[in-house]
């Protein structure tokens, strides 16, 4: 009885061993099928230019506020066909998108590598998917299909909090220092608006129009001549009893208008000469008498220690200052009478020469 009981028991044991290898080996043929299958299709596909998707994450969880990366890379054959890069969104499942990397390229053979980092980011709690990112690519040839990465779980955790310790109150504000290179653009904007408002400053004054100066009053050479008998009467020197040098800068000042008026060299002759040049001369013989009182009595003070009184001194500056202011020039007025006509009579004065032949 016992002998048929360890056979029966052997048996299932043999049974179910054979089973399970059975089992085994079914499981390892499947594997070794899809294996097989995925390699032929990889190869058929890089044969055919097929683009490969793939991803990957540096962090599987982070805390509230964290970030985490996700590196896209896809391989593509540019000759095969056109590769349309994913739209991703700035925010899905709870997840933000803080920052994206340019999408770099490596040229290896035909074939070419786009790669791009996403930075994730989250700020509720728990376990939140990444969506499989999808490619379209579109052949020369063919129908347009899609290549896509895996999904991810990012585990977005709270800080832990330890309520066994006190509250700490809030730190106050630290203060970074700053350096002139904080300031740099302002130093920019600066130096730019003072080289426009010199530029503009030169521009004014280099197009300005200058005003005229205005003219100064030219004098006359009778005005001249007064002013320096004022200037000389100013200094009173007779009261002074410098008689003698008052009278040679008084005939001095006459001498020297003389000359210049009526083109005599007053100067170099004496007074007798200056008078007898005056008695003939058509414009200072008028005033012959005038200018014969100032120069005797100029002469009779210098030359022979005459005195004169007080009230002589001011009479020889008086009719010095009479001869110069009279003789001035005479303007010639423009002629007004019209031009005698065809119909107009002329008419001859009579001669006022005496004909009378007694006399």
């Amino acid at each position: 009885m016992y002998l048929r009981l360890y056979k029966t028991r052997g048996l299932q044991i043999m049974r179910n061993v054979l089973l399970d290898f059975k089992g085994s080996l079914n499981k390892a043929m499947v594997a070794s099928l899809g294996i097989a299958t995925v390699l032929l299709w990889s190869l058929s596909s890089f044969a055919q230019g097929t683009a490969i998707a793939t991803a990957k994450m540096d962090a599987t969880q982070i805390a509230v506020g964290d970030q985490a990366r996700l590196f896209i890379e896809v391989q593509s054959d540019p000759a095969a066909g056109r590769l349309q890069w994913a739209v991703v969104p700035d925010t899905f499942n709870n997840l933000e998108i803080t920052d994206r990397s340019k999408i770099d390229t490596i040229k290896q053979g035909s074939r070419v590598i786009y790669k791009q980092r996403l930075t994730l980011t989250g700020f509720d709690s728990g376990v939140f998917k990444i969506p499989a990112v999808v490619f379209s690519v579109i052949p020369n040839s063919g129908t347009p299909y899609t290549v896509q990465t895996d999904s991810f779980s990012l585990l977005v955790q709270t800080v832990a909090v330890d309520t066994t310790k006190a509250f700490r109150g809030i730190k106050n504000i630290i203060y970074v220092k700053s350096t002139w290179l904080d300031y740099i653009w302002y130093i920019v904007g600066a130096l730019v608006f003072v080289v426009l408002i010199v530029v503009v400053l030169l521009y004014f004054l280099k197009n300005r129009k200058e005003k005229p100066a205005p003219k100064k009053a030219v004098l006359s050479l009778q005005d001249k001549t007064l002013q320096l008998l004022n200037q000389l009467e100013a200094r009173q020197l007779w009261q002074k009893r410098q008689v003698k040098e008052y009278y040679i800068e008084l005939t001095d000042i006459v001498r020297n208008y003389i000359e210049a008026r009526f083109n005599t060299p007053a100067l170099e002759l004496t007074t007798d000469e200056i008078l007898y040049k005056a008695q003939f001369h058509r414009e200072m013989q008028p005033y012959h008498a005038l200018l014969a009182e100032v120069l005797h009595t100029a002469d009779l003070a210098k030359f022979a220690k005459f005195q004169p009184l007080p009230q002589e001194h001011s009479d020889a500056m008086d009719k010095a200052r009479k001869f110069v202011d009279t003789t001035r020039p005479k303007e010639v007025a423009p002629e007004t009478n019209p031009a005698p006509t065809a119909n107009t009579t002329t008419i001859t004065p009579p001669s006022t020469e005496n004909t009378n032949p007694r006399q």
